[in-house]
């Protein structure tokens, strides 16, 4: 599975300020991706819990994490699980301890069962050593 260097988004149910999860496969190889399955015929969203973490050593500030080619508005973010989700969320700092955020997907009954591929995360922010 690929990894980046310095950050990563984890999956399967990670725990916060921990170092958990499994890590979400980046660069497009599907290794381990994030599946949402959802009913096509339905109008239905899931949520999937998620963190992110830097590489021991290191410490990320201003973490602005965005969907990116999500053309059908389906994929929304929020820090909370129950709160508004949005396009982006903007978070103050990541260590290399879980930080949790939260991806829902959505379908709408207008569509036929597909598997999309075409949307992924964009994580920027300002890495340090520390």
């Amino acid at each position: 599975m690929a990894t980046t260097d310095y950050i990563n988004v984890y999956m399967n149910n990670p725990t916060a300020g921990a170092t958990d999860g499994t890590a979400v496969s980046t660069g497009g190889t599907f290794t381990a991706p994030i599946n949402f399955p959802l009913d096509a015929s339905a109008n239905e969203s899931k949520t999937v819990k998620l963190g992110i973490r830097t590489e021991t050593g290191y410490v990320a500030s201003g973490v602005s994490i965005a969907d990116q080619n999500d053309t059908d508005d389906r994929l929304k973010l929020c820090l909370t699980e129950n709160d508004t989700f949005a396009d982006s969320i903007s978070i103050g700092s990541v260590s290399a301890v879980n930080t949790i955020f939260y991806a829902r997907a959505s379908s709408a009954d207008t569509e036929n069962p597909q598997t999309d591929r075409s949307v992924s995360f964009r994580v920027t922010g300002m890495l340090a050593a520390v």
